[in-house]
């Protein structure tokens, strides 16, 4: 008997990962350039690797080296909190207004010549810095620093999402994201035990430039650039106007809200990067007994556990995203938001500590940075998977751009301004903690700074906001841009879900 049922031409694959739902139609031209991921690295991906992990380093490195040296820079140049925070944020701000034409000239020219110019600019910046002896004139150059740091970090994430995909991008990724911990720990480190050596903070700063010549050197000859969309097999695809690039991606929801949740990461990263080893010195010097306590010994402490919170939080994190994404596709974004909503508590009960307890402080301070950090590698990995190649550089950019603008490029600065408004208020006079205990100029110092601090609580609430409501669009986010890729973007799918079949219009 001859079955009614019509015959499956359905060119869909079952997958056993919940990353490989969606497949579209196969053709020679996209599964030639399609990469497995489960293949092995050969030789030239982790040279590649290798030399993109070891220049994020250093430009995290030398993003906070000034961090545990700047009382010293402080008194040699002989201003406040304030100009101590705008440090920061004309580094940033340079930082984040530059990073969209890098992003522009990142998805339409050689990336490894904008990368060597960018690490070479950083590099000669930061050492003339070392030898200034003008407040203008230093923070001028700190402006130029960022213009450099812009030009790679808006196009490294890209190289490696056109060389791997899916799980195994993901775990590249994390590697490439250890960096920032590790490098802004180092950072703290290297720069006060170079001060502490030389008994000059100047030679701080002359670290990072020498890594930097190796760095430029390596890009120009050991970096592999990839076809964009190479791993996807998408380099069929041709680029847009700038303009269509920036209208596709604000209609982009999960890339529009996982910036935002992003943004409010960085403005509390920004902050306690910056301020912390300063603060935690001032609370411990008010301890009975320990006035004489090193800011050299609070900023080794701080830079060791900034690095071993970094590693654990960032390869939690993608561990957790890669095994609970077979229960849930929206898991990036849901992990993301209990890292940030969990930390925030954390982060206020340390923040209580130095002067009570210098080693609860730390312990606390670790697990909030291992909460923070569970988001670094997830939010870069889903830019890459919700915006299609030949537009990944600008989205990087314009994610710097607005995450850094709101976020750690004011950040700083703020705490800074609003620090030394009350510690003006505790001089005055006014009842501002109790009226009738009279304040020591140290206690005002330390209390100033712990009350502008509280602010990156609140925060850290609106980015755990912002990431849940990610979660809502992810799925069909992802899928658009997957099918934009594959050259399928006017076919219509059937099956994007083996349990959630679409149904056929009937033919009459």
């Amino acid at each position: 008997m001859e079955s009614s049922l019509p015959p499956n031409n359905s060119n869909e694959q079952l997958m056993e990962n919940e990353d490989d739902r969606f497949v579209p139609r196969r053709t020679q031209e996209n599964t030639h350039g399609e990469k497995s991921k489960f293949r092995s690295l050969s030789r030239k991906e982790w040279l590649t690797v290798g030399v993109l992990c070891y220049v994020n380093l250093i430009n995290y490195m030398d993003r906070y080296t000034m961090a545990g040296i700047m009382p010293s820079i402080k008194d040699h140049f002989h201003f406040g909190d304030d100009i101590a925070g705008l440090l920061q944020t004309v580094f940033v701000i340079s930082y984040m207004i530059f990073a969209p034409l890098f992003g522009y000239l990142g998805d339409r020219y050689n990336r490894k010549a904008i990368m060597a110019f960018g690490v070479c600019l950083w590099s000669l910046t930061t050492l003339l810095g070392s030898f200034m002896n003008t407040t203008v004139s230093f923070v001028l150059l700190r402006a130029f620093v960022g213009i450099g740091e812009a030009s790679y970090s808006t196009i490294a994430p890209t190289i490696i999402s056109d060389l791997f995909v899916k799980d195994l991008r993901a775990k590249v990724l994390a590697l490439f994201y250890f960096a920032i911990p590790v490098g802004s720990g180092m950072g703290y480190i290297v720069g006060s035990e170079m001060a502490r050596v030389t008994n000059s903070w100047q030679w701080a700063l002359r670290v990072t430039p020498i890594m930097g010549c190796i760095a430029v050197f390596c890009i120009i000859f050991v970096v592999h650039e990839p076809e964009r969309g190479e791993s996807e097999g998408g380099s069929h695809t041709k680029a847009t106007s700038w303009s269509q690039d920036l209208r596709l991606l604000i209609r982009n929801r999960s890339f529009m809200y996982s910036t935002l949740g992003f943004m409010s990461v960085s403005f509390v990263a920004g902050a306690l990067s910056w301020w912390g080893p300063d603060y935690i010195y001032r609370g411990v010097k008010l301890q009975p007994g320990k006035e004489n306590t090193s800011l050299h010994d609070v900023a080794y402490k701080f830079g060791i556990i900034t690095m071993l919170s970094g590693v654990i939080g960032v390869a939690l994190g993608q561990i957790l995203a890669i095994h609970l994404k077979r229960y849930d596709s929206r898991a990036d974004p849901l992990i993301c938001a209990f890292g940030v909503l969990s930390s925030a508590p954390v982060i206020y009960f340390a923040s209580l500590l130095p002067r009570v307890s210098t080693s609860w402080c730390f312990v606390l301070i670790f697990f909030g940075e291992i909460l923070l950090n569970l988001n670094w590698s997830i939010v870069a990995d889903m830019l890459l998977y919700v915006v299609t190649p030949r537009r990944r550089s600008t989205a990087e950019a314009f994610q710097i751009l607005i995450s850094h603008m709101f976020g750690d490029a004011g950040s700083p600065y703020l705490v800074g301004v609003v620090a030394d408004a009350i510690a003006k208020k505790f001089r005055s006079g006014e009842p501002y903690i109790n009226q009738t205990v009279s304040i020591h100029e140290d206690e005002i110092s330390y209390y100033s700074l712990q009350y502008s601090l509280f602010m990156t609580c609140f925060v850290e609430f609106m980015g755990g906001v912002f990431f849940l409501l990610t979660s809502f669009y992810i799925i069909q986010d992802r899928m658009l841009a997957e099918k934009e890729v594959k050259g399928d973007a006017n076919e219509r799918l059937t099956n994007f879900f083996a349990d959630e079949p679409v149904q056929q219009p009937s033919m009459i």
